[in-house]
C-alpha cells in the first residue's frame, strides 16, 4: 500500500538538499545514494518534463520558438538556458509550466520511496515552496568563486552567464539561514564523504524516532 500524504508531507522522514549552481548537490546526493538512500532529484524530473515526446516540450517550442528544437526534435537545452536567463518573462513562463509537473512527480516519488529516509534534492527547493514537503534542510555551500569555476569547467558555460544564473538564485546567505544542516563542499571528495557520513548517521536516528512516533 502506498504512503498517503499527511498534511502535505509523506509519513516517512524527508530531508531536503539544496545549494547554488556548481555547489556539488549531485556529488553529495550520490554519496547518500551509496548508503542506500533513495533520491528524488528535481533536476532529473525537470529534464524528463521536457524530454522528446513530452506535451510540455511542444508548448515550449510553440511559445518560445522553434529555434530551440534540434534536428531530432529534442530540446536544445543550452539554448534554452541562455534564453531564459536573459529573458525574465520567458523564465517565469517556463517555471509556471514545469514546476507544477515536477512537484506532482516529486510527491509521487516521495510517497513510493522505501529507504529509511528520503532525500529531496532541488536547486530551487526554497524558492519554489517545496519546503512544505520536508522536515529538515541540508544546504551544500561553497563560495561564489568556486561555483563559477566548477560550473564553467563542467558545462563549458561562459563565466558571465554563470554569474547571471547565481544572481537569479536565492542569495547565499539567505539560503544558509534556511538550513538545519550545512555541508561545506569547498574541499575534496574525501572531505565531502566524511560530512555526508556524519549526517547520514544522524538522519538514520531521526528516521527511527519518527517511525516510532507513527
Amino acid at each position: 500500500m502506498k504512503n498517503m500524504l499527511i498534511n502535505n508531507k509523506p509519513p516517512k522522514l524527508i530531508i531536503g538538499l539544496t545549494g547554488g549552481i556548481g555547489s556539488g548537490k549531485t556529488a553529495a546526493s550520490d554519496l547518500f545514494a551509496k548508503q542506500g538512500i533513495q533520491i528524488v532529484d528535481t533536476d532529473i524530473l525537470a529534464r524528463q518534463a521536457l524530454q522528446l515526446g513530452s506535451p510540455l516540450l511542444t508548448q515550449v517550442f510553440n511559445h518560445l520558438g522553434k529555434q530551440l528544437q534540434l534536428e531530432d526534435g529534442s530540446l536544445d537545452r543550452a539554448a534554452l538556458r541562455t534564453l531564459v536567463f536573459n529573458n525574465p518573462t520567458a523564465k517565469l513562463w517556463l517555471e509556471a509550466l514545469v514546476h507544477p509537473w515536477v512537484k506532482d512527480e516529486s510527491i509521487k516519488a516521495l510517497n513510493e520511496a522505501t529507504s529509511a529516509y528520503t532525500l529531496l534534492s532541488s536547486p530551487l527547493l526554497i524558492e519554489s515552496g517545496q519546503t512544505n514537503l520536508i522536515e529538515r534542510l541540508v544546504v551544500i555551500d561553497v563560495p561564489e568563486s568556486i561555483q563559477i569555476k566548477r560550473t564553467s569547467a563542467r558545462d563549458k558555460n561562459n563565466p558571465n552567464l554563470v554569474k547571471k544564473i547565481i544572481q537569479q538564485q536565492i542569495n547565499r546567505q539567505d539560503r544558509l539561514l534556511h538550513a538545519n544542516d550545512i555541508i561545506d563542499n569547498s574541499g575534496d571528495l574525501n572531505d565531502l564523504q566524511k560530512q555526508v557520513d556524519l549526517l547520514h548517521d544522524y538522519y538514520l536516528k531521526l528516521a527511527l524516532i519518527k517511525a516510532n512516533e507513527q
